[in-house]
């Protein structure tokens, strides 16, 4: 799987069960899988969840990227059981020193790493400049600790600069897209439940994509995941990026309707 460059832009989600659970996780990704999951995220916040990476790559058939927070060694171990990509924040992982030892065991297993920058996770000397976060804000953290990487010849990146705020999050990244060329993972972070966060997703998604802006794409919903891919699908087919299938075009209807039209859309 390819992200960036001329690649079709794939489609994501990430698992809600205890990643420790191995059989839960793996059926879920297999339903994900299913729906037309592309690439799947899993949490690690401990080492039993990054060794239990090891037997869930064994059964699955579509990369996986763990989801470190806070402690570097989990993603050091989480390359060396099979995790195919890295999410990280490096501004919550600690010293340069720890950054470099997560970058080395990236190299050297040839794992890219997506830098993650939400809102609610801006370095605290970037708050305290900017007093809130904002898309200045939110880029200025992601191109801060993108050059961190580069520093220690890490190129292998992707980035994205989530907000719950559908504005701030579409200008956060037609702000990011001006200032480099790696690729982007867009999406609207914590959109909420299946209705709203439809409507969020689809605006702060859409919007982007339509600007030409994005690589690949996870909706977040407080929801069963397999929701995730169908929304996906549908957003990047609704802008014309990809296509999934038919799309049927129905009339809303009105007082001149003489036929069950809604029932017949809806079969």
């Amino acid at each position: 799987m390819f992200v960036g460059g001329d690649s079709p832009i794939s489609v994501q989600s990430m698992t809600n069960t205890d990643t420790r659970d191995v059989v839960k996780t793996v059926e879920q990704i297999k339903r994900l899988q299913k729906e037309g999951c592309e690439i799947i995220r899993v949490a690690v916040p401990d080492f039993e969840a990054a060794d239990a990476i090891k037997k869930i790559v064994e059964q699955i058939d579509i990369p996986l990227v763990a989801d470190i927070h806070f402690d570097y060694r989990l993603a050091i171990k989480s390359v060396e059981n099979g995790a195919n990509a890295l999410r990280i924040n490096p501004g919550n992982i600690g010293s340069e020193t720890r950054i470099k030892e997560v970058v080395d065991a990236a190299k050297f297993y040839s794992v890219p790493i997506r830098v993650g920058v939400n809102s609610g996770s801006l370095e605290k000397e970037i708050l305290e400049r900017y007093k809130r976060p904002c898309p200045e804000a939110l880029v200025e953290s992601a191109i801060k600790n993108v050059e961190i990487l580069e520093k220690y010849g890490f190129e292998d990146i992707v980035i994205s600069v989530k907000s719950s705020n559908v504005k701030e999050t579409v200008e956060s990244y037609r702000l990011l897209s001006k200032n480099t060329n790696y690729p982007l993972h867009l999406g609207v972070t914590e959109a909420g439940t299946i209705f709203s966060g439809t409507v969020k997703s689809s605006i702060g998604i859409g919007s982007l994509l339509i600007d030409g802006i994005g690589d690949t794409i996870r909706v977040s919903l407080t929801d069963d995941p397999v929701e995730e891919i169908r929304l996906g699908k549908e957003i990047l087919q609704a802008c014309g990026v990809r296509r999934f299938g038919v799309e049927i075009v129905s009339c809303p209807t009105c007082g001149r309707t003489s036929i069950d039209l809604i029932g017949l859309a809806k079969k």
